[in-house]
């Protein structure tokens, strides 16, 4: 998705490899600005994995202060690749056209979305509830038994009743399309009551584009 550092004057951002850049997870990446750096020089407490210093002196030279990810930093130089020949604007809408396409498989399910309020929902991720009357982890596994794909967790407080579906990264239409035929056959096993097959409105949305 669209984010702007320095455009909207944020001081502290932190991304994972293991999110849109499409890689293992083991990379963090942080984008600091200059009141930041300044703030924290000013912190006399004895600290390391908060400490910026010992990184930004060793990346003066190209250097890393520890042992450096080398096979995911080769991974991250072909995943920059990849983006870059797409283009960003096209990344963004085929992000948004998967979310759109997600989020109405789910309304025509019946299911609810974990976000209610539309100007915050996220291209890169649709999280939904299944319902009192099932559990969702239950769910996962079954999809993950019959069909052999891999459903993201509710965490904290959520565990048990949301399961996440994730589209960003490495998908293409195919890919989702089948991805959600996976979650209704898996909703139907379960025994988790639909309004209607989410299949059709999804497709409906991928074909238009």
């Amino acid at each position: 998705i669209d984010y702007r550092h320095d455009e909207w004057g944020v001081d502290v951002t932190i991304g994972g490899s293991q999110k849109g850049l499409m890689l293992p997870p083991g990379l963090g990446f942080n984008a600091i600005s200059e009141k930041a750096i300044y703030t924290s020089s000013k912190n006399t407490r004895a600290r390391s994995y908060w400490d910026w210093s010992p990184m930004l002196k060793a990346n003066l030279e190209g250097y890393f202060p520890y042992t450096p990810a080398t096979n995911l930093l080769f991974g991250l130089e072909e995943a920059l690749n990849l983006l870059r020949q797409e283009g960003l604007g096209r990344v963004f809408n085929r992000h948004k056209r998967f979310a759109d396409a997600t989020r109405a498989a789910v309304k025509a399910w019946g299911l609810e979305l974990l976000c209610l309020n539309e100007a915050e929902y996220s291209n890169s991720l649709t999280a939904v509830l299944i319902g009192d009357d099932h559990d969702a982890d239950v769910f996962r596994q079954t999809v993950l038994d019959r069909f052999d794909m891999s459903l993201g967790t509710g965490l904290g407080h959520l565990s048990g009743q949301v399961f996440r579906i994730g589209h960003l990264g490495d998908l293409n239409d195919l890919s989702l399309a089948g991805t959600l035929c996976g979650i209704e056959m898996g909703l139907r096993h379960n025994g988790v009551k639909l309004n209607s097959s989410g299949i059709a409105p999804a497709l409906a949305i991928l074909s238009a584009s």
